[in-house]
């Protein structure tokens, strides 16, 4: 009998109404039992959902989420990053009749999505994790199927792929270039599209959480952790309401964080290019001394300021992107915070677990107010 088997054994002889451990897919060393891993979280999945400007869909949203049926149960993590709409009014609301735990995690200001994401991994409890975006493009009923397959696949992490995004030109121009520097930045399957749609075992959302720094990069962290990666087609459905959040300056912003904290690359280019204008600059200085030696020197004025500008362009970038590192570096030092966690508030504990009904009168909403934490 498995360690799993055994202690749901002895919680059922105890007349206990807690829900059965969940397992992960990760072993125990020694164990022989590629399941028998008893995990400390109590729920099958946790569902991590970033709000920015979703007043109008969040609802509509998480009514769908609530309503799937999950065996070992689900909860729901929303994030609100300082959005400036009612959004975080609306959250608040659907504390009162969410079926399923429903967290509220309120950041002091926008901080960024990959920044409200992290925050959200931490308050889950749930074996798997899938992190969604709050604009319905990503169809709910979704959920169960990404879950499954990351379950048969014994993959750490499953991300999603999409026959047809709908999202405007230049965004799925901008996804592509991002994803085609991440193909050669990072430690990357070659082909895996990043999808913010992905799926997560406990264990690396763990291991990501560790990462304090100001400037996190949700896939490069993954990417750290794991190579056992798997992918999975889904639907991809036109935006409900409004436009991306997703502005040009945004994705400038996301595509420097993987570009220069998770890759030292840029710095190695940046010698190359040295060297190689160096050696350049040597040749034209023999061609040029030979020029002067055998032959009447030329004027030269126009070669020499097109050299000059050249080379002085060239010398701007590489300080531009040195002073980019040890700026990060300088504000990670002085403790920027990846985020500022304002309050978090919970609904009563109402979880349908393996066919156990919810508790007949729920908790009231609980808040638990926080000063003001570097997370």
């Amino acid at each position: 009998m498995s360690e799993n088997a055994a202690l749901n054994a002895v919680s059922a002889r105890s007349g206990s109404t807690q829900p059965p451990l969940v397992t992960r897919l990760h072993p125990k060393q020694g164990s022989g039992d590629e399941r028998a891993v008893p995990n400390r979280r109590d729920l099958t999945l946790s569902v991590v959902v970033p709000v920015y400007r979703g007043a109008d869909t969040i609802g509509e949203l998480i009514n769908a989420v609530a309503g799937l049926h999950v065996p070992g149960g689900h909860e729901i993590v929303l994030v609100n990053d300082g959005s400036p709409d009612n959004s975080l009014e609306v959250c608040r609301d659907l504390l009162q009749t969410c079926p399923v735990p429903l967290t509220i995690v309120s950041l002091a200001r926008n901080f960024g999505e990959h920044n409200a994401v992290m925050a959200g991994l931490r308050q889950t409890r749930g074996a798997w994790v899938i992190t969604m975006d709050d604009d319905l493009q990503n169809p709910p009923d979704e959920l169960l199927r990404i879950l499954e397959f990351a379950q048969g696949s014994r993959k750490q992490v499953v991300y999603t792929c999409y026959g047809v995004k709908e999202h405007a030109t230049w965004r799925n121009l901008g996804s592509r270039f991002t994803n085609w520097v991440a193909d050669r930045l990072l430690d990357k399957p070659k082909g895996l599209y990043l999808s913010s749609f992905r799926c997560m075992s406990a264990f690396v959302v763990e291991n990501i959480i560790r990462y304090a720094g100001p400037f996190p990069y949700v896939d490069g962290l993954i990417l750290q952790v794991t190579q056992s990666i798997g992918r999975i087609e889904v639907k991809h459905l036109p935006r409900a309401e409004g436009r991306s959040n997703y502005t040009f300056p945004r994705l400038v912003r996301l595509w420097l964080n993987m570009f220069v904290n998770f890759s030292v690359m840029p710095l190695h280019i940046s010698t190359a290019t040295g060297v190689g204008l160096s050696v350049c600059g040597g040749i034209g200085s023999i061609f040029v001394t030979a020029e002067t030696l055998l032959t009447r020197t030329p004027p030269g004025w126009g070669s020499l300021m097109a050299a000059v500008l050249l080379l002085s362009g060239v010398q701007l970038v590489i300080l531009g992107l040195v002073g980019e590192y040890v700026g990060r570096v300088f504000l990670t030092a002085n403790g920027k915070p990846q985020s500022i966690i304002e309050t978090v508030e919970r609904n009563g504990e109402t979880v349908e677990c393996n066919g156990v009904e919810p508790l007949k009168e729920p908790r009231a909403p609980e808040i638990e107010q926080r000063t003001a934490r570097w997370a």
